[in-house]
């Protein structure tokens, strides 16, 4: 079941102009990286007064002003960090594949597409949109998304549309309900029972979006900074603002439980793969290993997904609840040994960070004591 647990402060210090960004270079879809869990694991931990540099954060506003703003963290004790990841290792080894495989599909694919309208506009699937810049997000507030950092800054500079920056939300051109609950339930039959890979919807249930721009877009320094030598992937997060709310149910934010502490050690997420066109994709999958930061798992995704929200389901006291834990990066491969190891990685929730995204989202640190 979900345990709430008190939340340290993450508030701004000062905020100053920085220059204008360039907007060159294209969005990536994936971002590989050649350290695996265990590299990740012995990496140092961060002081307090590096955990300061690594939660500043910059602000790319509509207008193309940019800003940074420093931060201050109370209430945390960077010695007390009692994630088991670090305490114990891995709470449990991914099966690994020493096969090099089609790239982030592993095995059968295990994908559903979700088709119709009261499908796509029903809770927990509704939450989840498309950027402009082709990546995924979830929405986490009344006119927040939630997304991956790269998918707006590559780690040296924003990319192309950025500044124009829009969110897509799905909506189907026609109603069909008769058909969408047979795809569905197809779907799911051909998945548990091993038969042939997921149905696709006709190509008359192609789906348009209604779009909102972002009117501003909070990246953590840690992504910015630590890109080049793979500390980045730790803060591979982004907090949109849109111009307007999107009248929507969202999800609430989650601080990352550990991994044996998920329902049948299970993650979900729902994106736009690209290989599915105009098609929201839903997957579910096992929990392997994690470290502080990053869940490594192998849910079949394709780029596109990234930026997804990772969501769990778990006992609320008196009902079930969804709560976003993670933010779906991409994938990874490494060569160890002369095996090819693959994983896909989602950046975890951790209080720290809860206690940032909580902030953008409320601008209120008294509401985010609490996740």
């Amino acid at each position: 079941q979900w345990v709430l647990q008190r939340i340290p402060v993450v508030i701004p210090q000062h905020t100053e102009a920085r220059p204008a960004p360039h907007f060159l270079s294209q969005a990536r879809l994936d971002v590989t990286s050649t350290c695996d869990p265990e590299c990740h694991k012995k990496a140092p931990h961060p002081s307090y007064w590096d955990l300061r540099s690594l939660l500043a954060y910059e602000t790319l506003h509509s207008n193309g002003r940019l800003t940074e703003t420093a931060i201050r963290i109370y209430g945390y004790n960077p010695n007390s960090n009692t994630t088991p990841a670090y305490l114990t290792g891995s709470s449990g080894k991914a099966e690994r594949s020493h096969v090099r495989r089609k790239r982030q599909i592993f095995g059968h694919d295990g994908r559903f597409s979700i088709a119709g309208q009261d499908f796509l506009l029903k809770y927990p699937f509704s939450v989840a949109v498309k950027l402009s810049t082709g990546c995924s997000g979830t929405l986490v507030g009344d006119r927040h998304v939630l997304t991956a950092a790269h998918c707006v800054h590559d780690g040296k500079n924003y990319v192309k549309g950025a500044q124009r920056l829009r969110v897509g939300f799905l909506k189907p051109k026609q109603r069909d309900t008769q058909q969408s609950s047979f795809h569905l339930l197809s779907n799911f039959t051909n998945h548990v029972e091993g038969g042939p890979s997921p149905y696709a919807p006709p190509t008359s249930d192609i789906m348009k979006f209604q779009w909102i721009r972002a009117k501003r877009t909070h990246v953590p320094k840690g992504w910015i900074k630590g890109n080049a030598n793979d500390i980045g992937m730790d803060y591979d997060y982004a907090l949109l603002e849109l111009k307007k709310p999107h009248k929507r149910r969202h999800m609430k934010l989650g601080v990352s439980p550990p991994a044996q502490g998920l329902p049948g050690r299970r993650v979900h997420f729902s994106g736009f793969d690209n290989d599915r066109p105009g098609q929201l994709v839903y997957r579910f999958c096992r929990a392997g290993e994690e470290t502080s930061d990053l869940l490594y798992q192998h849910c079949d995704a394709q780029p596109g997904a990234s930026g997804s929200g990772v969501y769990a389901r778990m006992w609320a006291g008196r009902r079930w609840e969804r709560k976003v834990i993670g933010v779906f990066s991409g994938h990874q491969w490494v060569e160890r040994q002369g095996a090819s190891q693959e994983f896909n990685v989602a950046v975890r929730i951790t209080p720290l960070k809860y206690a940032q995204i909580c902030y953008w989202i409320k601008g209120n640190f008294m509401d985010c004591r609490e996740g």
